[in-house]
């Protein structure tokens, strides 16, 4: 089976095939994958603007999908399926998306599925580049504990199987995202503020400045980062940094990404402990961070497998839409004309 997926939830417009792995259980080969960001664009507000996102998926939606198909040497004709980022995200451009998808799937007769963003997160460690490569099974495959960390999202789930999953917890307020964006801007650095701190903290002792880690019940797994960012803004206020001191600024950026980090691998292991579940997967652009992924794995030593997607797959993108709606389409799932876009869609209702 070979599936267009299409995500546009949030500022990055992108499409991809993918193509099902018979002989990987669950796995899916990546034949195209195209994503146009919108960086550039949202900047100098230093935060995605929900109209100009909007706009700019409309612009780019034909191109994108257009190199996708070319780029995999396919025909919409050859689609065995069509899957859409239907919620939750910012509404205008899930609308964009499910247009485009439903006008497709339209014009070919072919199947259309309307899929959770968080779901296609989910199912971003299961992709693969090769359709040839070895790969352990017993590491990705469920039951799995997941930690979801992106710009919109940061949650706890437990994994049981395709389309049986617990909530574990979630944030109370601010998306660990949202607190590397707030914190940057804090630290006068750009947007996207996550690959700002983390290469600002490369040369700077994370162990300088005691930002409290906000683990609320430490029996329980929501999160909360918006005592951390009050945390932050009261120590620039006291102790502003010299603009030309990189190492104060360093040490500050390395301490607060640490206070995120730990707060997120203290949380993800104990859910592990929690379900008795030995596998950890994490998804999201956050997922990208480097000092997440060695303190993770650090603490989880030989009791935990934690298994992280590929970097070209942290982020939003069209692949790991696609393979959800293959799984979907497996398992026989069927979407009609009256699907519809939702800003909010809680994971619970899937």
């Amino acid at each position: 089976m070979r599936i267009l997926g299409i995500e546009t939830s949030c500022d990055e417009t992108a499409a991809a095939i993918v193509q099902n792995v018979p002989h990987n259980k669950n796995r899916g080969f990546i034949i195209s994958n195209i994503v146009q960001n919108q960086l550039k664009i949202h900047a100098e507000y230093g935060g995605v603007v929900p109209e100009l996102a909007s706009r700019a998926h409309i612009t780019n939606i034909s191109v994108v999908v257009n190199a996708a198909l070319q780029k995999a040497d396919i025909t919409p004709a050859e689609l065995d399926g069509i899957a859409v980022t239907v919620g939750p995200g910012l509404i205008g451009g899930l609308l964009v998306g499910v247009a485009v998808a439903k006008g497709m799937a339209l014009a070919t007769n072919k199947p259309l599925v309307g899929v959770h963003h968080m779901e296609g997160h989910l199912m971003s460690p299961f992709l693969l580049d090769d359709p040839d490569k070895t790969v352990d099974d017993d590491q990705v495959d469920f039951p799995f504990v997941a930690l979801l960390v992106s710009g919109g999202h940061t949650l706890l789930l437990h994994a049981r199987g395709f389309n049986d999953y617990v909530l574990l917890g979630q944030t109370k307020d601010d998306a660990v995202g949202e607190a590397f964006d707030k914190g940057a801007r804090m630290l006068g650095l750009d947007y996207p503020g996550g690959p700002a701190i983390a290469k600002l903290a490369l040369n700077g002792d994370n162990k300088a400045h005691k930002f409290p880690r906000i683990l609320l019940d430490k029996n329980r797994f929501d999160f909360s980062f918006s005592g951390l960012k009050t945390s932050l803004r009261t120590h620039l206020i006291k102790n502003p940094p010299n603009e030309e001191d990189h190492k104060s600024r360093s040490d500050i950026a390395a301490s607060y990404q640490e206070a995120i980090v730990e707060t997120l691998t203290i949380k993800a292991i104990n859910a592990c402990r929690h379900t008795k579940c030995p596998r950890l997967l994490v998804a999201g652009g956050v997922g990208a961070n480097r000092r997440l992924r060695e303190l993770l794995v650090e603490n989880a030593g030989d009791e935990v497998k934690v298994t992280f997607p590929n970097m070209n797959v942290c982020t939003d993108n069209g692949a790991m839409i696609a393979l959800a709606g293959l799984h979907r389409l497996e398992n026989g799932y069927r979407d009609g004309w009256e699907l519809n876009a939702r800003a909010r869609w809680p994971l619970a209702e899937l």
